[in-house]
């Protein structure tokens, strides 16, 4: 498996979370979420840098998936739906759960299981695209 693909997956989705979480939904995700803008820029190295290694993690299982098909096969199409497919089989179940008990808003799950779905499948997409694999 190129690891290549896992890591440029992994910058396009963290690139898409920064414009998801700022221009996009950040107002709104604030007020949901009740995280303060002095919490959200506290130790943001720790977490961006953790978040950047699950992403990757989720990357590495998408790209995984994808390349069991033929390289002729790995299309931006092809992995964008297997990126797709995969965020709604394992990846908003398990967020869906945590925020049930957490008594979390609707609205905010939308809001970042949206966002699980559009980096998976984009970065299923890309990953597909580079036909690395």
């Amino acid at each position: 498996m190129a690891y290549v693909e896992v890591l440029i997956g992994a910058v396009v989705a963290f690139g898409l979370g920064f414009l998801w979480y700022t221009a996009l939904f950040g107002k709104v995700w604030k007020a949901e979420s009740g995280v303060t803008d002095e919490q959200a820029q506290s130790d943001m190295a720790r977490t961006h840098g953790l978040a950047f290694l699950m992403i990757a993690i989720l990357c590495y299982g998408v790209n995984t998936y994808i390349n069991y098909h033929e390289v002729a096969e790995q299309t931006f199409t092809h992995g964008g739906f297997h990126g797709g497919m995969l965020a709604l089989i394992y990846a908003l179940p398990a967020v869906a759960i945590n925020y049930l008990y957490q008594k979390k808003s609707l609205k905010l799950f939308l809001i970042d299981g949206a966002y699980i779905l559009a980096f998976m499948a984009l970065a299923g997409a890309v990953m597909a695209a580079l036909k690395l694999g």
